[in-house]
């Protein structure tokens, strides 16, 4: 722990004025004489003082100057010396962050050691630390050999590899290494070994969401209410999961109250790290990647790219090129600069480049050390589809579909494979099995100048009884393109194609479900056919039953017997963005088109728009085409302003829509909405309505607060003839070997913070989260086997309680409870005024240590002392050096004022008379650390 040091700031202003200049030349000087010691050892040969970590006075750090002209000091100059050095690192062993060239590499105990009494202490690199860095030293001699197994020697990194250096953050219990990449393992950035993730701690986990909603309409009344649950059970590398949700209803006059309760789902899971995969028993979706995603009841084994750091997940090429010399290597898209490294003469490859976007070239330039110039551009665009070189992906399941339309659940197989063959190509292809259906797919995606494209082909065959068999083809071909010229990107262009017996595995389901009910599986109700009542499609006004009679069938709770299933024909869909200059805004677009050879028409549904802004005003204007269950279009103009009501952090936004659609008519809406607190942890709202074609005016206001235990919100509006109100609450409830914890809303992988005695400190990683009144506190987010770095706010922390370090790092598995204990230490807060027997003040500089030979800190100005983490009583002894380097010291008493129950301790000022004591004690003392 560095060692506090406080000059307390009660005396002359006069003479404070003429320290801080007498201060500042001492600093000067101290620089100065620094920077030429520096630059003459330089000179001399400074790698191996660099490297080895030498002596601290022949060092970097090192200010000679003139004890005597700090008050106090004239009787203390000898000890004072130890702070010419900078602040000297203690022999020892300490529990510290690696990094190595400011990537974290994991956590442990280094041991730290000086090599003579002058020098701080540094680290002592073993063959478990080299193997931690994973970095790869050159032969090494036999004495070098021969020291690095002796667990007495002491090895700097310098000593291993040249021009490698480590520097010892003791605040922050931090040691960074800095390694030339000529002597690193090749590891993608982001990585972290699986030795270091962490699988957490037995728990039991609640996450709840519930609203509640009244309305009063037409004289009648009504209230309903959600509660959501997502719950868990964390046994060792077993993650339990379940999904619920219950509704309440209250009667009305013509319906009785009712109450339903859902299970949504429920699932073991595990990870299979040697796999990169996850296994998944029970309820689980398929992940879509190469057939489309539908519920499984069973057995699930895929790929979970999680795991592999993030500069691995998604695709980017792999950028090959040769340097002729210690080279500089710059990767550029669309102008900016998203990587760059340095790499040794020789063939080089660079594989960890983080996904960027759908697109864009990429355009890599080589600097020599002699200062020739290369350039050469790999061509990046990216589909789903595509997969860096060398990765396989993969996904086995087995079990039931799971299909709340259907009553018989078939038995179903699906098993997919992707592989990366190069830049350039990516195979995938996969089968799917189930009662009376069989598909397989085979396709591969290109990356090219010209954009990334993906085709496959899906051959289906189907039974179903009384039909004739079914069998047909499915064609798609996706695109996507970045114009770097234009900045025009189609993020997504698919279209497909599929003959009239090709069936999905739950299309298939379900036209066996409609055969075994009697129906018709493929006639669907002509939209052109339904009538109108004055210009309103009839069957809006019609019940379920009656709507289908219409359709030709008899009526059933099934809504899967009221229709037929849609065999789709064409299908596609567009995302296109275009900025138009620097101020001049952008367009978008979103177009999906499809029809079916069992309906007439077709269903086109889109969403273009234009963003801009003037100053601080924003404005958009768009047009969507949205479809109801009932297939009816309606479509949506809007025009929408934004501004900003003042240029403070918690100035309220003022917007105003402007709107029409074919159903409501013309809408106008004003809304002003904001945020209070420090961590935005309050929010409000209003808006106001006006409704065109009688539809009168309407009102609302709304606020919510975020609290480090639970969301809560809570809203009230009036509008023409009716009146609503609601009120919300979402967090979550944690069981851990520490307690029960309440947090915020939780996401599938969180962390407990557990730092005793921090009451009301806060987290820097969830707005508003503070630590307990028990010393916990719930991390709501944590990413899955990737390093997340966790920070404590000490700000507004009692002066009794100290941290040893403010952040820590984990990285945990997928669905995990993780612990994160910060130690802390707790004791009174002391301003001692100390005097000498004869009246004279303490020599500045003096040290302070308790009983047990702890250091506490040092004699300030006017032989004051500011002590923290001391008890409440005790006897503590001052040690200090002569000129003539002879030791003298003095102890005294303390006692410090009684503290009310339950109240912190603030900073008491006590004064005290230092007795002598014998050398040997503060020797004694000085040796007890």
């Amino acid at each position: 722990m560095t060692r506090q040091r406080t000059f307390h700031k009660k005396a002359s202003a006069a003479r404070h004025g003429v320290c801080r200049q007498i201060l500042l030349c001492v600093g000067i000087a101290a620089a100065l004489g620094s920077w030429t010691n520096a630059f003459a050892s330089a000179s001399a040969d400074a790698s191996p003082v660099a490297a080895s970590g030498a002596d601290a006075s022949a060092s970097n750090g090192y200010a000679d100057f003139d004890r005597s002209m700090l008050s106090g000091s004239g009787q203390n100059t000898t000890d004072l010396s130890r702070f010419e050095h900078g602040n000297p690192v203690l022999p020892g062993s300490y529990n510290t962050d690696i990094y190595l060239n400011n990537v974290w590499i994991g956590r442990s105990d280094v041991r730290f050691a000086a090599t003579t009494a002058n020098a701080s202490a540094i680290p002592c690199v073993d063959q478990k630390l080299l193997d931690q860095l994973r970095v790869k030293p050159a032969k090494l001699s036999d004495d070098i050999k021969a020291r690095l197994a002796d667990p007495k020697g002491c090895v700097s990194i310098g000593d291993l590899i040249p021009s490698a250096t480590m520097t010892f953050d003791m605040s922050q219990l931090r040691l960074d290494a800095s390694v030339p990449q000529a002597y690193l393992g090749q590891m993608p950035r982001g990585y972290v070994s699986p030795q270091y993730w962490d699988a957490g701690v037995p728990a039991a986990l609640l996450n709840y969401n519930f609203n509640s909603y009244h309305l009063d309409s037409q004289g009648q009344s009504q209230t309903t209410s959600y509660l959501g649950l997502n719950s868990g059970l964390n046994l060792g590398p077993w993650y339990f999961r379940e999904d619920a949700a219950v509704n309440w209803e209250s009667a009305t006059p013509t319906t009785p109250s009712r109450r339903q309760w859902q299970n949504i789902q429920a699932y073991v899971q595990r990870d299979l790290s040697s796999l990169q995969a996850m296994l998944t028993i029970g309820d689980s979706y398929t992940d879509g990647a190469v057939f489309d995603s539908y519920g499984i009841r069973g057995v699930q084994l895929g790929t979970d790219d999680r795991m592999r750091p993030q500069s691995l997940q998604g695709y980017a090429p792999v950028v090959h090129g040769v340097a002729q010399t210690n080279a500089k290597v710059t990767v550029r898209q669309n102008g900016m600069v998203i990587y760059e490294t340095t790499v040794s003469p020789g063939p080089f490859s660079i594989n960890d480049l983080y996904p960027i976007g759908y697109g864009g070239n990429l355009l890599v330039t080589v600097t020599e050390a002699d200062g020739r110039v290369s350039n050469f551009t790999v061509p990046y665009a990216s589909v789903a589809q595509l997969l860096r070189p060398n990765i396989t992906r993969f996904d086995i399941a087995v079990g039931e579909l799971r299909d709340a339309s259907i009553h018989d659940k078939p038995a179903v197989l699906q098993a997919t494979v992707q592989h990366g063959f190069s830049n350039l190509l990516t195979g995938y292809a996969g089968i799917v099995g189930s009662q009376g259906y069989g598909a397989a797919l085979v396709g591969a995606a290109v990356n090219t100048h010209f954009g990334a494209f993906a085709l496959d082909v899906t051959q289906a065959n189907t039974h179903i009884p009384g039909y004739a068999a079914q069998s047909g083809q499915s064609l798609r071909v996706t695109y996507s393109k970045i114009i770097p010229s234009t900045q025009t990107t189609f993020s997504v262009a698919a279209y497909s194609y599929s003959t009239g017996g090709f069936l999905s595995v739950t299309q298939a389901a379900e036209a066996r479900e409609y055969a075994r009910e009697g129906v018709n599986a493929f006639t669907i109700v002509p939209q052109t056919s339904i009538p109108t009542i004055d210009g309103i499609t009839e069957v809006s006004a019609l019940s379920p039953a009656q709507q289908a009679l219409l359709a030709g069938g008899s009526f059933t709770t099934n809504p899967i017997s009221a229709t037929g299933v849609q065999r789709q024909r064409n299908t596609f869909t567009l995302s296109l963005s275009q900025p138009l200059g620097h101020n001049g805004g952008s367009i978008y677009a979103n177009v999906s088109a499809s029809d079916y050879w069992n309906q007439h028409g077709n269903d086109t549904q889109f969403q273009v728009g234009y963003n801009g802004h003037i100053h601080q005003l924003g404005y958009s204007i768009s047009a969507t085409r949205t479809v109801d269950p009932l297939g009816r279009y309606d479509n949506e103009y809007l025009v929408s302003f934004t501004l900003p009501l003042g240029h403070s952090e918690h100035s309220p936004v003022f917007t105003l829509n402007v709107g029409h659609d074919q159903s409501t008519g013309a809408q106008d809406q004003a809304m002003v909405n904001g945020t209070l607190g420090a961590d935005n942890q309050f929010n409000y709202g209003a808006t106001a309505t006006h409704n065109g074609d009688g539809g009168g005016n309407a009102g609302s206001v709304n606020v919510g607060y975020r609290s480090p235990y639970a969301v809560v919100s809570a809203s009230y509006g009036d509008g023409s003839g009716y009146s609503q109100a609601s009120v919300g609450a979402s967090g979550s409830v944690i069981a851990h070997p520490g307690g029960v914890t309440f947090g915020q809303p939780i996401g599938d992988t969180v962390g407990i913070i557990y730092v005793p005695g921090a009451a009301g400190a806060r987290l820097n990683n969830s707005a508003g989260a503070r630590i307990d009144s028990f010393g916990y506190a719930v991390v709501p987010y944590l990413l899955p086997y990737q390093l997340n770095t966790i920070q404590i706010d000490p700000k507004g922390l009692p002066l009794d309680v100290q941290l040893d370090a403010t952040s820590a790092q984990v990285a945990p598995y997928a669905g995990a409870v993780v612990m994160l204990k910060f130690k802390t230490k707790n004791g009174r807060v002391l301003i001692v005024r100390a005097r000498l027997e004869n009246g004279q003040t303490l020599p500045f500089g003096a040290e302070v240590f308790d009983d047990k030979g702890a250091s506490l800190g040092v004699v300030g100005q006017s032989g004051q002392i500011l002590l923290r983490g001391v008890e409440s009583a005790g006897r503590l002894t001052a040690r200090w050096q002569d000129d003539s380097g002879a030791a003298h010291a003095c102890s005294f008493p303390y006692q410090a004022p009684v503290l009310p129950r339950g109240k912190h301790a603030s900073a008491d000022e006590i004064s005290v008379t230092c007795s002598q004591a014998s050398p040997d004690m503060a020797m004694t003392s000085m040796q007890g650390k």
